[in-house]
C-alpha cells in the first residue's frame, strides 16, 4: 500500500550512510546542497545567523553528524531548525534519518532523546528534547498585537482542567507563536511535573507516523500521541495536502478532545485559511479558541530589545536599540539575529557599539528590511520576465501563457506582502479571494513537480528583492 504523503523511503545500499565511504569533499558537496536548501526555506538572514556557521563531520548509520564552535548557535539549531534540516536532508539521501549537532572543541556527543511511549516529551530537570529553555513566559514581551494569545496560552499553561480546546496560535514567521508554545510546556511542567506533554514539530508528526506504517507498529504509535495529557504540534500547515497524515492527526485529535485532554496548535493561517486541510479538520481545528498574533508594534520590539539587552552581558546604547526597532520590523527572529550580530562583534572585536557601527555590521540585513515590494512591483517583474503585458495581469484571458504568469504573481504577492487574499484579488482586476486560493495552492503544488517553474519562482523572488522591475 502507498500513501500519497510518504516521502522517498527507498532503502539505501549497505554502503550508504558510513563516513568510511565517503571523502571530505563529497560530504562537503552534499552538505552544500542542504545548506542551500535552508536558504531558500527560511530565508537570507536566518540562514546567515544559524546555518551558514555548521560543518558537516560525517554521515554515520544514518545519522548527519554537524558540528559549531558556538553554544548558542547549537542550542539555536536544535530548538528551531532540526526538523527541516532533517527534511531536507532526507529528501536527498533517504539514508539520513536524524541530524546530531556538535560543539567542535567538545565532540564527545550524547545519545539523541527520544519521545518514547513511557516518557513524556517534558521530563526530568534538563531541558527537553525540541524545548528552548529561554522560551518562557517570563521571556515574552507582551503588546497589543499579542496579549490575547500570551493570555490564552498562561490560562492553558496554569489551568488544572481542559480550556480553549484546542487553542489554535497562527500568525506570521517570528511573530512569537512557538516561543509561546514553548512557554506553556515549560510552565506546565513547572505546576504539574506528572502530565504527560508531547511537543513536536507537523514534520515529527508526519515521520513519525510514517515510519510506524513502514515497520507496521500503529499500536506503538497511536499509543504515544493518545495517552497524553497535552499534545502541542507546531506548524500544523506542513500537514496540508498530506491526506494519510491528516487522517491520523484526525482520529488523534479526536481522541485526546472526547477524552479530555488538552491539545494546542500553531500554523501560519487561520484554520480557515488552510489550504489543503479537510473540511472537516480545519472545521475541529476552529472548535476552541483561535487566536492571532500581529507583527509587532515598535514598543513590542523595542521592549525585546531591551530585555535582550538586561541579559547580554555587553552595554549597548539606547539609541542603539531605538535604531534597531524602528529599523526591523519584519519579524521577531530577525530583530533579535541582529541584536545577536552587533553584540558578538563587540564581543569579537571589541568594537563600541553605536548607531554608525550598528548600521555597517547590519547594512545587508537593513538594504532588505527597506526595500518594500508592492504588488504593483510584482506584477511589472514577472510580466516582464514572460514578455506578456502588464495588463494581462487584470484580463479574464484564461490562455496558458497568461493564467500561469498571473498565477505567479499572485503566489508572490501572497508571499512577498502582507496583502490578505481579498485584497490581491482587488488588484487582480477584482478576482474573488477564491481565485488568489486556488492560484496560490496550484503553484505551491507546481514547483514541487516542475523544477523549471521553481526555479522560475525563485529567480523573481531574488529580482524583486533587488528592487522594482
Amino acid at each position: 500500500m502507498t500513501y500519497r504523503d510518504e516521502p522517498n523511503l527507498q532503502k539505501s545500499s549497505p554502503q550508504q550512510g558510513t563516513a568510511a565511504t565517503e571523502s571530505q569533499p563529497e560530504l562537503a558537496a552534499f552538505w552544500k546542497q542542504v545548506s542551500e536548501r535552508m536558504r531558500a526555506d527560511i530565508g537570507e538572514a536566518a540562514w546567515r545567523s544559524w546555518i551558514r556557521p555548521l560543518h558537516i563531520r560525517a554521515i554515520e548509520a544514518g545519522e548527519l553528524q554537524l558540528s559549531t564552535d558556538n553554544r548558542l548557535t547549537r542550542e539555536r539549531v536544535n530548538a528551531g531548525y532540526i526538523d527541516r534540516l532533517r527534511i531536507h536532508a532526507h529528501s536527498l539521501r533517504a539514508d539520513i534519518e536524524r541530524i546530531d549537532v556538535v560543539l567542535a572543541n567538545n565532540p564527545q556527543r550524547e545519545p539523541p532523546p527520544r519521545f518514547t511511549e513511557n516518557a513524556p516529551a517534558v521530563t526530568g530537570t534538563r531541558p527537553a528534547h525540541g524545548l528552548d529553555p529561554r522560551l518562557t513566559f517570563a521571556n515574552f514581551v507582551v503588546g497589543k498585537p499579542n496579549e490575547l494569545a500570551f493570555a490564552a496560552a498562561r490560562r492553558v499553561a496554569e489551568s488544572d482542567s481542559t480550556v480553549y480546546n484546542p487553542l489554535f496560535l497562527y500568525g506570521g514567521v517570528g511573530l512569537g507563536k512557538t516561543h509561546l508554545m514553548h512557554a506553556i510546556a515549560w510552565e506546565m511542567r513547572a505546576r504539574y511535573p506528572q502530565r504527560k506533554i508531547a511537543y513536536l514539530s507537523a514534520e515529527t508528526f508526519m515521520y513519525r507516523f510514517v515510519n510506524a506504517l513502514r515497520h507496521q507498529d500503529m499500536m506503538s504509535f497511536k499509543e504515544q500521541f493518545r495517552s497524553v495529557d497535552m499534545l502541542m504540534i507546531d506548524d500544523v500547515q506542513f500537514i496540508a495536502d498530506k491526506e494519510s497524515t491528516q487522517e491520523e492527526f484526525f482520529h488523534t485529535f479526536n481522541a485526546l478532545v472526547e477524552d479530555g485532554r488538552q491539545v494546542v496548535l500553531s500554523a501560519d493561517k487561520s484554520p480557515t485559511d488552510l489550504l489543503g486541510m479537510e473540511e472537516r479538520l480545519r472545521s475541529r481545528l476552529g472548535w476552541g479558541l483561535v487566536a492571532d498574533i500581529h507583527p509587532a508594534n515598535y514598543e513590542v520590539r523595542l521592549g525585546i530589545l531591551q530585555s535582550r539587552a538586561d541579559n547580554c552581558g555587553v552595554a549597548v546604547p539606547d539609541k542603539v536599540l531605538e535604531f534597531l526597532a524602528h529599523q526591523i520590523t519584519t519579524n521577531i527572529r530577525e530583530l533579535e539575529g541582529a541584536f545577536t550580530r552587533i553584540v558578538a562583534g563587540a564581543n569579537l572585536f571589541g568594537r563600541e557599539i553605536t548607531v554608525e557601527s550598528a548600521r555597517e555590521t547590519l547594512s545587508d540585513l537593513l538594504r532588505a528590511a527597506n526595500r518594500s515590494v508592492s504588488i504593483e512591483d510584482i506584477q511589472k517583474r514577472v510580466a516582464s520576465h514572460f514578455s506578456i503585458r502588464t495588463a494581462d495581469m487584470f484580463s479574464a484571458r484564461r490562455a496558458r501563457q497568461i493564467s500561469r504568469p498571473r498565477q505567479i504573481a499572485m503566489y508572490l504577492a501572497k508571499n512577498l506582502t502582507a496583502s490578505s487574499y481579498p485584497e490581491i484579488g482587488r488588484q487582480f482586476g477584482g478576482r474573488d479571494h477564491t481565485t488568489i486560493m486556488h492560484a496560490v495552492r496550484t503553484i505551491e503544488d507546481l514547483m514541487t513537480r516542475d523544477s523549471h517553474l521553481a526555479d522560475d519562482v525563485q529567480l523573481l523572488r531574488s529580482l524583486l528583492a533587488d528592487g522594482p522591475a
